[in-house]
């Protein structure tokens, strides 16, 4: 299945569900904690991701001027 067919099937009351479980399980104060960790995460692997191209496109042009 793709992510657009999963994404089609959550209406807005299983986000409120999740939300709601979200909040129970690890409170209001922490959630913000979380989600800056996640941001925090997925920039840190945004930014090696564009390092390993940069390396890549690096070694592919030595390799064509030899």
């Amino acid at each position: 299945m793709s992510l657009f067919v999963i994404a089609g099937m959550i209406g807005p009351w299983q986000v409120v569900i999740i939300v709601f479980a979200l909040v129970l399980l690890f409170g209001g104060k922490k959630i913000p904690e979380l989600m800056k960790g996640l941001g925090q995460g997925m920039k840190e692997f945004k930014k090696a991701t564009d390092t390993e191209e940069k390396d890549n496109d690096k070694d592919e042009k030595e390799l064509k001027d030899k």
